[in-house]
């Protein structure tokens, strides 16, 4: 870990006597894989608008962002779920919450003999990874899925072997909709001490898996799955409804809470009240120190953000995001002011 945050340093470093070389405002950036396309296309189009501003993102997961970002190694970090009172504790700064887009995760499955769209109900997705539920024709998921010829195998399990935050909304999901995963595993994080399964590493490495592996479930973000084509469940949501993860029902979920969210913009919508909430969305933020001493990052900073909130959401469907509610857009844009 150490040797790879160093790499990461020594690349920023390098870059950034590039740009002070040729007056350009360089950002150095770091964090979670989830909003990774997005990211990469709002920093494209951004410098395309502003070509004295270049921002450098390393796809290193939440964890690294957030580490990188209390190291001071980079301008700002990127999270997909918001930084505990601990971590925040533990930086030597001040830091605010930025939500960015909205997305999901999705379960995915290779069972013999069976082709169709399944239904999970929240008590199978817990018990499937708590290992209490361990075949695929258990009453649980046979319930949800009357015609289905379920065969009497063994369930794979698959999950993430690197810190991730698509872990992180998972499990978010798995403590709230169940009280044994809650006691024997615990809440939301990027990584955990899973009771079975295999690991792969990102999303390429559990769908791997999940394809080579007869009999086999694992979870993967709604942008990868629609991108590379690979089928998914529905999910039972907080009403009881099966819901397949679309753009529609990660906006829903955002809408359920939109008014109940906090002043610092961290808080967690899986299993959001509502008839067509998909129950398995999160939004994902950009981590800002709240004080940055260099002038022209600064402004940088704050004019991205600004652009971010309404240029940047235009193209958030067309990579499979759901656009953030107005009243965030409205509240975060009066945050801004916060960056000194």
């Amino acid at each position: 870990m150490r040797k790879s945050l160093l790499i990461v340093s020594l690349v920023l470093g390098l870059a950034a006597i590039a740009a002070a070389q040729n007056g350009t405002v360089l950002l150095n950036a770091a964090g979670a894989t989830f909003p990774y396309p997005i990211y990469s296309k709002w920093f494209d189009v951004y410098h395309t608008a502003h070509p004295n501003v270049q921002i450098n993102y390393q796809s290193i997961g939440s964890g690294g962002g957030i580490r990188q970002l209390q190291a001071g190694t980079v301008d700002f970090g990127a999270s997909d779920g918001p930084m505990t009172d601990e971590q925040l504790g533990q930086s030597k700064f001040k830091i605010l919450h930025f939500p960015t887009v909205l997305g999901a995760v999705v379960p995915t499955y290779n069972i013999v003999g069976v082709s169709g769209e399944l239904n999970f109900t929240q008590k199978a997705l817990a018990g499937i990874y708590l290992g209490t539920i361990t075949k695929w024709d258990d009453p649980e998921i046979a319930k949800a899925n009357a015609g289905v010829k379920l065969p009497n195998a063994d369930i794979v399990v698959v999950h993430r072997s690197d810190g991730s935050g698509t872990t992180y909304i998972w499990t978010d999901f798995l403590a709230k909709v169940s009280e044994d995963w809650k006691k024997k595993v615990g809440n939301a994080a990027t990584s955990v001490n899973w009771p079975a399964g295999l690991g792969g590493k990102g999303n390429e490495g559990v769908t791997g898996l999940v394809k080579q592996t007869p009999n086999s479930i694992g979870y993967i973000e709604l942008i990868y799955a629609v991108q590379n084509n690979i089928p998914y469940g529905k999910v039972q949501n907080a009403a009881g409804n099966f819901v397949k993860a679309d753009l529609a029902g990660v906006t829903a979920a955002a809408a359920a809470d939109a008014k109940n969210i906090p002043e610092d913009f961290r808080v967690s919508i899986t299993n959001a009240p509502g008839p067509k909430v998909y129950p398995i969305s999160s939004f994902t933020w950009l981590l800002i120190p709240a004080q940055i001493q260099d002038a022209a990052k600064r402004e940088a900073i704050k004019d991205f953000l600004k652009w971010m909130l309404v240029e940047g959401q235009k193209y958030n469907e067309g990579l499979t995001y759901a656009q953030l509610p107005k009243e965030v857009i409205a509240r975060e844009t009066k945050a801004i002011s916060l960056i000194q």
